[in-house]
């Protein structure tokens, strides 16, 4: 199972991005989960509401990364190594479309 993201601005896809389900306690671990997973839980609807939040998160991933990496999946279907810049590309991509609508399918 995966993540897919999506990045939608006049209804133009304008960023998509996926990533696995095991990575789901690291980012929990890291306090994005809700934002990456779940933003419509969170009454998240656009891009720049979560800037601020996965620029938090990748700054507590890169100050302990042995901690995150303890929640690296056994069987190498979601690392440390491949969260932390599937996260830095997800944010770029809301910094330079900060109007778009995001959309998840889980």
């Amino acid at each position: 199972m995966s993540l897919d993201v999506y990045l939608e601005e006049d209804g133009e896809e304008v960023f998509w991005s996926n990533i696995t389900h095991n990575l789901n306690t690291m980012a929990y671990k890291a306090g994005i989960y809700c934002h990456c997973w779940r933003p419509e839980e969170m009454g998240i609807r656009k891009a720049k509401e979560i800037i601020k939040p996965l620029t938090d998160g990748i700054e507590r991933l890169k100050k302990f990364p042995e901690y995150f990496k303890q929640f690296d999946s056994p069987n190498g279907w979601g690392l440390y190594q491949h969260f932390v810049p599937w996260v830095e590309e997800y944010l770029n991509a809301c910094i330079e479309n900060p109007n778009a609508d995001i959309e998840t399918s889980k």
